[in-house]
């Protein structure tokens, strides 16, 4: 494909590039899992050190400056769940209950609730809030996710203030597209409460989604670790009409839709989340600390076919790696003989989640977040385990999982040519492509972007 960004327009990359890509990646949803056990902290994440700047003001808090002016005299609906806090920590349902002239008529709940009361794909129907006497309307029964007119009807605009994590299958920009179709649909505001994209608004990586390959955990055809907030992605869906299929949509109700985004103050794209000055609360049961979120695209998107689990045991999870047979020696050999930037292993202890007797894996150190490429790791573990296995994990998998396969990663061309080829794939051709896809996504999105 040609190397020049100016080659393509926006419509162009966003019809046409993705569906040129070669492959691609991601990581399944989290599965449910037993309490942790006690672990020793893992190495601290190196970022390097930057001028200390007062905490970063969150969509919410510059409602709350302006007045909430955007909310008032409206009866309006909030979907959010636990990391929807203000700077201070105080739950965003809470400021908004307790503002003058603001009226909370309702919440809405996605996967894992709105306090994470429940564990990844557990459906959940519509039910009374016990804490606020709120009803609390479920958008995650699937294959239903989208708010019904039923659910809309008692509001004026729903707010949307959700911690996403910067990669494309964590559900909750999916929620976000979602409740835009719903508003839309019926004539109701969307309301985007923004938030940090804790790797940063300049790590791009990974591969884009096939145009054919549509799903709840790939709403958006974006690389995997997509280098956006969730309010930018929000003005990509209504402001880019010339990309059908982003909202489904007549362009009738896209071009009526009202979308509002309430954008952050003192966040530039060049800060990580220890830079943002904020308190990460946990987004779901296995991502509970900065740690996991870089993780998650590291070593989740291997762990999808063969015998990689991420975490050890229950410890460190999307941050160690263990494989169900191989010798840690040989894992450890393997990994340390790819050389890969910005990053080092080392071997920590954990219970085996089979049979609770002590194992040990390896725990993924970032060293150097600039030399960091998030994905790569992921593609890697999948030649690795084509390696370590007796038969191509990838050769012959069953339509299920074919399909879970494809939904997160996203290309159907990368798993056909580790079916075919197994070991002998060339990754790095792959990572090629996609780093070359990346800069040319990122030229072309800026047009989004409300932050520099």
């Amino acid at each position: 494909m040609p190397r020049e960004a100016s080659y393509f327009s926006l419509p162009q990359f966003l019809l046409f590039a993705f569906t040129l890509v070669l492959g691609g990646c991601a990581s399944r949803p989290e599965p449910a899992s037993p309490p942790p056990a006690p672990a020793p902290k893992p190495a601290p994440v190196v970022v390097a050190p930057r001028e200390k700047s007062p905490p970063v003001m969150l969509g919410i808090d510059v409602l709350e400056a302006d007045g909430f002016a955007a909310v008032k005299g409206k009866r309006i609906g909030l979907l959010t769940h636990p990391a929807g806090v203000n700077r201070r920590g105080v739950s965003t349902i809470e400021v908004l209950r307790r503002a003058p002239g603001v009226n909370l008529v309702a919440l809405y709940a996605v996967e894992h609730g709105i306090y994470n009361e429940f564990a990844a794909e557990v459906r959940f129907p519509d039910r009374i809030d016990p804490r606020t006497g709120l009803m609390v309307h479920s958008l995650y029964n699937p294959p239903v996710t989208k708010a019904t007119p039923a659910q809309l009807k008692n509001i004026d605009a729903l707010v949307v203030d959700m911690q996403d994590i910067g990669t494309r299958s964590y559900t909750f920009i999916s929620a976000m597209k979602q409740a835009m179709i719903a508003c839309f649909e019926n004539g109701k505001e969307l309301i985007v409460l923004d938030r940090p994209n804790p790797l940063g608004g300049l790590k791009v990586s990974g591969p884009p989604l096939d145009a054919d390959i549509k799903s709840y955990v790939g709403a958006f055809r974006v690389p995997y670790v997509h280098g956006m907030t969730i309010g930018e992605l929000a003005r990509m869906a209504k402001e880019a009409p010339e990309a059908p299929g982003i909202l489904a949509i007549p362009e009738k109700l896209r071009a009526a839709g009202r979308l509002t985004v309430v954008p952050m103050r003192g966040w530039s794209r060049a800060m990580r989340w220890p830079e943002t000055g904020l308190t990460f609360i946990p987004t779901s049961t296995r991502i509970q600390d900065f740690a996991a979120v870089m993780g998650y695209p590291m070593t989740g998107l291997g762990c999808i076919v063969g015998g990689f689990r991420h975490g050890v045991g229950v410890q460190y999870p999307f941050r160690g790696i263990a494989h169900l047979d191989a010798r840690i020696d040989v894992v450890e050999r393997e990994l340390r003989a790819l050389n890969l930037p910005g990053l080092r292993f080392r071997r920590v202890a954990g219970p085996d989640r089979r049979n609770g007797q002590p194992g040990t894996g390896l725990y993924v150190e970032v060293t150097d977040y600039e030399d960091w490429q998030p994905c790569d790791l992921s593609f890697w573990l999948m030649k690795i385990a084509c390696r370590l296995e007796p038969k191509n994990p990838f050769a012959g998998l069953t339509p299920a999982k074919r399909r879970e396969f494809l939904v997160h990663v996203g290309s159907a061309a990368l798993l056909n040519d580790l079916a075919t080829k197994g070991a002998r794939v060339d990754m790095e051709a792959w990572l090629r492509t996609w780093r070359e896809q990346a800069r040319i996504y990122q030229d072309q999105s800026r047009r989004f972007w409300l932050y520099r």
